[in-house]
């Protein structure tokens, strides 16, 4: 294992590709096309370290040898699993649900080494409390903003952050979608060098 294989990330979301860049590593990107669907009964955190597995995995079959970053997110507030809105409706009765309320995000991680077919997994817990703010703030916000492709309908890393009242969490950018921290120890692990 002395020369360094390929990093690909197996996402197709900009916001990793822009977290991962960080890094100064080359690396590529391959979109898995797998279904993200929870199954009946999965808990959110098992949810997001199945899907995270699966997307690295799947990636990975198609370049042999390769070391490849799978994640997922899921969002949750009563122990309900919150989705992408997809559309200004359910981002902001999602908003509505979740002023003045803690919601916590589990962000799993996978690296996954195609030299020994083996898989690093983690879950980074990201609890957050949005403001109370009036529904005229909130739909004026998602019209600026249209984060309709983000789980809980709010960009922490742009204009969202102001509708957010505190963010808990181990790593600071693991609510964006790629724990950077955790995802640093494991290449680490897996005998990649960041300073040479």
């Amino acid at each position: 294992m002395n020369q360094t294989p390929t990093l690909i990330l197996a996402s197709s979301s900009a916001y990793r590709r822009e977290l991962l860049a960080r890094l100064q590593l080359p690396f590529t990107v391959d979109v898995p096309d797998i279904d993200e669907s929870p199954l009946p009964g999965e808990t959110p955190s098992a949810t997001a370290l199945r899907l995270a597995r699966a997307k690295a995995q799947a990636v990975a079959a198609r370049h042999p040898g390769s070391l490849v970053i799978g994640s997922d997110q899921v969002a949750t507030l009563d122990d309900e699993q919150i989705g992408k809105p997809g559309h200004h409706g359910a981002a902001l009765a999602q908003l509505q649900k979740m002023r003045g309320r803690e919601v916590v995000f589990h962000t799993a991680l996978c690296l996954y080494d195609g030299r020994d077919n083996t898989s690093q997994l983690e879950d980074i817990r990201t609890v957050v409390r949005f403001r109370d703010l009036p529904d005229a703030e909130l739909d004026a916000y998602l019209r600026i903003e249209q984060p309709y492709d983000c789980a809980g309908s709010a960009k922490n890393e742009a204009l969202g952050i102001a509708i957010l009242e505190r963010i808990d969490s181990s790593d600071p950018t693991a609510l964006t979608g790629l724990p950077l921290i955790a995802l640093t120890g494991m290449l680490r692990a897996a005998g990649v060098t960041f300073f040479k």
